[in-house]
């Protein structure tokens, strides 16, 4: 193997990214009414830079197919949004903490984000009586907050619009208009000298003012032009006027306070404005006085200001338990919308929620399909498999037309499920190669994403996403190059251009260092992915296996890296013999072991089919002492069953944990191994009958099981050095050396599930078929236990169960 290689040429960062070409396209200008899918795009040429080639060379062993599901990420992370010709990502990389209603709408273009916030103008005038500036200085301002794009102005497909996408759905019927905001219905248009006067106003009769009158004043200021906002916000009348509406907010009325708010929306006002707190604390008093349609029309008006309002979403969700089934269907559709912005819902009322979703399934559009999911997945709230299936069934029906922003919402929801719909994936297969070029990069990253996690390999697919990412790699985020390298090392599937596929994600990993140490999750993500493939670029290993490293990925991720980190090391320990760099310490080492065994004998021991096939196995070989239950390759997060045999193929007994003290002597005297023969088997199985040793292996399994529960974690298992300790074992056990044998054969026998496949295949996954590898490599034999073979067997006699394993022990070791 040779030692990787990243060629830099002059002003780099850590390798060198290709420069890639931009895919554009034009977006038809939208008509009122309008809805996502009559939008037509138009594909721009695709250019090259051939001079940006890396020449790259990654230690690659001979080829094997992989595949596996995420370790660390659960579906509370971070959600992004995409369309045809537009994607939505809440401020970047942030955590769904810091997205949601804290961040309304921003313009996110992949590499540098651009932000639409408000710029606050200075004036020269001080005075309350303050001269609004009539010229246009603050142009750059008039793109606020959930503002379509300026005309004029290109769209591209990797530029987003994080506020207006998901809130597409308000267009479809004029139901909505009851109970959100829309920003075209303003009060009567004021103009600038107006303006002046009623700041004047405030300012003389300050003491005098009526709660209806600074209701009203509030209105009419938000109707300034747009290029005054910046001013009138920096202004002290105006400041004076929120003094006087917190002053007499006891005496506003419910429609008065929304208009306030209204207009605190249209002006722009920051979500962390002090006086946004006062009036939240109003309306929390005011919820059991409200419509629903006013309700929503609050929550609304909070998102589009971008403040998180968790007290009154908390009341009003309490309000809904009572009364949620009064909601209309546009109610519904809008209310889940904001539920899955806020990140905020209780289970119960989504239950009630998912049953009214039953009740309007025939009158829901497909779009409005599409808001439910992301709704249900935002807020990781869980949909039944048999409404999953009623969705899949409707977006079946006419897929063609379903726009690509509420297709992939619905793939999300099935990703968060695990519902398998072969039949809208089928259809999804056919559509979404020709669509994937005209997706942007976390688009794509989503529609891989999401056939990684439902297990499924469909090459058109894949082909397509290697084929459109790599002239445009520069615009992925690291998120992006982790799922993307993570999707494809899990299906283990290479493309027709694997080498420039793998060289310029890898390209981009260098590039993207400093990101990637804000996110030390994703580059962990990347080089397990990676291994999945056989790639493995020991610069970047040697950084994520540093001291430094790990204690930033300690502290600083969300999620707990251990095992992460543990798997890493003991892959490259096993897979990269000429590695000298950096390695895990002992002790963190010993804490993934550990953590590692108890996931997988708790999950083992859970499953009847893998007790009954352990104790049947230790009566076919003599006895516990002649198989081992525990991890042979600990960082591979599963275990498996060792049996050792000598060279006359008799099982050795190796495990000395199995065997008590008082038996160590008469094991030294005599070697107990037995051959099972049909002559053997008649002889046992005479006179009983199959329900009697049903009844035995039902009490003695469970016995093994609570064995098998207590059992302490396996000492050695830590892989400071693993040939060295699997060397050891070899010559472990309680025989002397005069009657003890090096194994000639060691068997890791595998009781596999189909979750460990493809779906619909018998091809592994990544993690998994890593695992026989390094197996392989370390001397062993993999005796295959499959799913569907040993779970018919169940249901058949002790006999034909013990013939067959038999047959699958002696004859893999031949």
């Amino acid at each position: 193997m040779a030692l990787a290689i990243c060629r830099r040429f002059p002003g780099s960062f850590c390798g060198t990214p290709p420069c890639p070409a931009l895919i554009k396209h034009h977006v038809n200008k939208k008509l009122p009414g309008q809805t996502c899918k009559d939008c037509v795009l138009t594909a721009k040429t695709i250019s090259t830079d051939t001079r940006t080639t890396a020449t790259l060379k990654l230690l690659k062993p001979l080829g094997y197919r992989a595949f596996c599901s995420p370790f660390a990420y659960s579906t509370a992370q971070s959600v992004t949004y995409w369309n045809v010709g537009s994607y939505t990502q809440p401020r970047g990389q942030e955590p769904p903490e810091h997205s949601g209603f804290c961040h309304p709408a921003k313009k996110v273009e992949n590499i540098h984000s651009i932000s639409s916030s408000q710029r606050i103008l200075t004036t020269s005038s001080t005075f309350p009586g303050l001269e609004f500036s009539r010229t246009s200085a603050s142009k750059a301002s008039t793109l606020k907050p959930g503002s379509h794009r300026a005309a004029g102005v290109e769209d591209n497909i990797e530029i987003f619009d994080s506020f207006e996408d998901p809130r597409g759905f308000l267009q479809l019927r004029p139901e909505y208009q009851l109970h959100s905001y829309n920003r075209s219905e303003t009060c009567q248009p004021l103009s600038v000298s107006e303006g002046e006067l009623i700041l004047h106003k405030v300012t003389v009769h300050q003491d005098n003012l009526q709660p209806q009158v600074i209701a009203d004043y509030f209105c009419k200021l938000s109707s300034l032009p747009a290029e005054q906002h910046p001013v009138l916000l920096s202004s002290t009348s105006f400041a004076l006027l929120c003094q006087l509406s917190v002053k007499n907010i006891q005496f506003f009325d419910v429609p008065e306070l929304i208009s306030i708010l209204k207009a605190f929306v249209s002006l722009g006002i920051p979500h962390s404005h002090s006086v946004l707190g006062v009036y939240e604390i109003r309306f929390c008093s005011k919820v059991w006085e409200m419509s629903l349609d006013q309700l929503l029309l609050v929550a609304d008006l909070w998102r589009n200001l971008g403040r998180r309002v968790p007290r009154f979403l908390k009341i009003f969700f309490s309000y809904l338990n009572l009364h949620w089934k009064d909601l209309s269907l546009s109610q519904l559709i809008h209310l889940i919308y904001i539920i899955g912005e806020s990140r905020q819902a209780p289970q119960d009322l989504m239950q009630k929620l998912e049953s009214l979703i039953l009740k309007y399934i025939d009158l829901i559009n497909l779009e409005e399909v599409g808001t439910i999911c992301l709704g249900f997945f935002k807020s990781s709230s869980n949909l039944s498999e048999y409404v999953m299936r009623r969705i899949g069934d409707l977006a079946c029906a006419d897929m063609q037309h379903l726009s690509s922003y509420a297709l992939v919402n619905i793939l999300k929801m099935f990703r968060f499920t695990h519902v398998d719909h072969g039949n809208f994936m089928k259809q999804f297969g056919q559509i979404a190669p020709q669509r994937i070029p005209f997706l942007g990069v976390q688009g794509v990253m989503h529609l891989t994403l999401a056939c990684s996690a439902l297990r499924i390999l469909d090459e058109g697919i894949m082909n397509a996403v290697a084929a459109s990412l790599p002239p445009r790699v520069a615009y992925c985020r690291s998120k992006d190059v982790a799922k993307i390298l993570w999707s494809f090392g899990t299906l283990n599937y290479k493309p027709p251009n694997t080498e420039e596929f793998y060289s310029s994600l890898i390209n981009e990993i260098h590039r993207k260092m400093p990101e990637f140490s804000r996110y030390p999750e994703h580059l962990l993500t990347c080089l397990l992915g990676l291994a999945f493939s056989e790639y493995f670029p020991l610069e970047l290993i040697n950084f994520a296996l540093s001291p430094g490293f790990v204690k930033l990925a300690q502290e600083r991720s969300k999620f707990e890296l251990t095992k992460e980190l543990y798997t890493l090391d003991g892959t490259v320990g096993i897979e990269c013999l000429d590695y000298r760099g950096n390695r895990l310490s002992a002790h963190l080492q010993q804490e993934g072991s550990e953590m590692l065994w108890n996931l997988a004998r708790k999950d083992m021991c859970s499953k009847p089919e893998f007790l009954e096939a352990l104790f049947l196995l230790e009566n076919m070989l003599g006895g516990p002492q002649y198989i081992k239950h525990h991890m042979i390759l600990p960082h591979t997060r599963s275990s498996d069953l060792e049996v050792q045999l000598d060279v006359n193929m008799k099982p050795l007994p190796f495990n000395k944990e199995a065997i008590p003290i008082k038996d160590e002597a008469k094991l030294r005297l005599k070697h107990v191994g037995v051959s099972i023969t049909d002559d053997l088997m008649n002889q046992l199985l005479k006179g009983k009958s199959r329900e009697c040793f049903q009844g035995e292996i039902a009490s003695e399994t469970e016995q093994r099981k609570r064995e098998l529960e207590n059992a302490p974690i396996p000492s050695g298992t830590s892989l400071c050095n693993v040939a060295d300790r699997l060397g050891a074992m070899e010559m472990a056990g309680p025989c002397s050396p005069a009657c003890t044998q090096a194994p000639q054969v060691k068997l890791a026998i595998q009781l596999t599930n189909k979750n460990q496949y493809c779906y619909g295949s018998r091809d592994l996954l990544g993690l998994h078929n890593m695992k026989r590898r390094q197996l392989n490599r370390l001397g062993y034999r993999v005796v295959e236990v499959s799913h569907w073979e040993w779970l018919p067997l169940l249901k058949r006699t002790r006999l034909e169960k013990l013939m067959f394993l038999h047959e699958k022990v002696f004859t893999s070791a031949l």
